[in-house]
């Protein structure tokens, strides 16, 4: 799924990413719910500071059969302030006191001034609550303060009379909520540049990642460039490793170039050695026969020597045709190739040799596929007289030589099959070679030739090997065939 190391890092950048707006989430909620706590708690007390000046009255109420001057008695309101006063010692901040239906606020024991709406919304609660016959509590903000208010019923010999009490919250931090804040912002920060590092990170990376593929990608040669060094350790580590093995490189590629130059000198060497071996062979023999033609003729007569002369001149004419051989084998083709018709050229080249064939009782057929072909036709011609020497003299009497022209592929094929056993195993693999041969009185020259010249036209020369019949094939390029 994360294939290379950027997309990791990426992915790591957006799980950090992640976890830090999360983290920040959480501690939002963690606040807001320091807020609910701290509300939930301030309500509770001041349903017990409302309780308490309930218990209070109570206290005050019992035995008294109620007021004589009526409520608006400045004696009877400091009494029962006095009440709500001793109620509320315990609760340090809180206001409470008395309300009645019909006097309205009837004490007040509150350590600051109300305000129209907090006076407002006690009314409203004290009312509920005598209608409801039960405690109330109710909370609204004013002023950016949360401020709590809480109402319960009163029995006694005042009628329609309901206790209360108002707290006003200002969520002021406490060292715990201190903690908590700290802890979580330091918390925020460390992801944060946790984040802002990693993102960095994964820059510079991607940008020298980037660097070393434009620097491999921009070389043209077969060496590996020396990539400069990015700063980063372990990235360095890599690039001096890859320098030091495109130096080692070189040096193997200029090591086998040597090895290469030794190795094709070396061949050369051995060609030549094997050419001057199989010229001084087939010179040597016609050199020994006229040697000892002229011996004779110069112990012999007239009639003696007229016979030594012709043997002679017959060696003479076969070392000419020897040396004919060499020069084309070393001498480069000049080729001049044409659009040749092919059904004409090759019963022009069979015709050439049907009289030989016909001594032994061999059969000369074409089999043309292709209509024309493109190359030098003297030359062509030549290669393909070899391929039919060397056919007519492996071939058995009374058996058939064919020669072939088909397309295969974008090459013209141009074969010549035989039902000879063909050449031996042993020689197959050097079969081209000059001088390789499996004929006593052959000389070797004729199928190097021919490889010579399908080379020329850019093709190839070979025998099938296994094949019965023998077949060898010279292919050449069809264009612009």
């Amino acid at each position: 799924m994360f294939g290379s190391l950027r997309s990791r890092l990426i992915a790591l950048l957006l799980m950090l990413g992640g976890m830090a707006v999360g983290v920040g989430w959480l501690m939002i909620l963690l606040l807001r719910q320091s807020e609910s706590a701290q509300l939930g708690q301030a309500t509770m007390e001041a349903e017990q500071a409302c309780q308490a000046i309930a218990s209070s009255y109570r206290f005050y109420s019992n035995g008294w059969s109620g007021p004589t001057a009526g409520l608006a008695d400045p004696t009877l309101q400091r009494s029962l302030g006095g009440v709500a006063s001793v109620a509320l010692l315990r609760y340090r901040g809180m206001a409470g006191g008395l309300w009645q239906e019909q006097a309205g606020l009837l004490a007040d024991a509150s350590p600051f001034p109300l305000t129209a709406a907090e006076r407002q919304h006690l009314a409203d609660l004290s009312a509920a609550t005598l209608a409801e016959a039960r405690s109330l509590s109710d909370s609204f903000s004013a002023d950016g303060a949360t401020v709590l208010v809480a109402a319960c019923p009163l029995s006694g010999p005042i009628a329609d009379l309901a206790a209360w009490t108002l707290t006003r919250l200002t969520f002021a931090e406490g060292s715990g909520q201190r903690q908590l804040k700290l802890g979580l912002g330091l918390l925020l920060l460390a992801m944060l540049a946790a984040t802002l590092l990693l993102g960095r990170l994964t820059w510079q990376w991607s940008r020298h990642v980037a660097r070393v593929e434009r620097d491999l990608g921009a070389n043209a040669s077969h060496d590996l460039p020396t990539l400069a060094l990015t700063g980063e350790r372990e990235l360095d580590r890599v690039l001096a490793a890859l320098n030091q093995a495109g130096q080692r490189l070189t040096q193997a590629r200029d090591e086998a170039q040597r090895l290469t130059t030794q190795v094709h000198a070396s061949e050369r060497l051995a060609a030549l050695g094997r050419v001057a071996a199989g010229v001084a062979h087939e010179i040597r023999n016609p050199l020994a026969a006229m040697r000892l033609k002229a011996e004779n003729a110069l112990a012999g007569d007239s009639g003696r020597q007229r016979k030594a002369l012709d043997a002679i001149l017959t060696q003479v004419t076969r070392l000419d045709r020897l040396l004919r051989r060499l020069l084309d084998l070393t001498q480069p083709l000049h080729l001049q190739p044409t659009v040749i018709a092919l059904p004409a050229f090759c019963r022009e080249v069979l015709a050439g040799h049907e009289d030989q064939a016909a001594q032994r009782g061999i059969r000369l057929t074409a089999r043309v596929a292709v209509d024309e072909g493109w190359f030098d036709r003297d030359a062509l011609a030549r290669a393909l007289d070899n391929l039919l020497l060397n056919a007519l003299q492996a071939a058995p009497a009374d058996s058939e030589i064919r020669l072939d022209a088909s397309r295969r592929g974008d090459w013209l094929v141009l074969a010549v099959e035989d039902e000879g056993q063909g050449p031996p195993a042993e020689l197959r693999a050097q079969l081209f070679e000059p001088f390789v041969t499996g004929r006593p009185e052959g000389t070797g020259l004729g199928l190097a030739l021919v490889r010579e010249t399908a080379r020329a036209h850019g093709g190839e020369a070979r025998l099938i090997d296994p094949s019965l019949p023998t077949r060898f094939e010279i292919l050449l390029p069809c264009q612009p065939c």
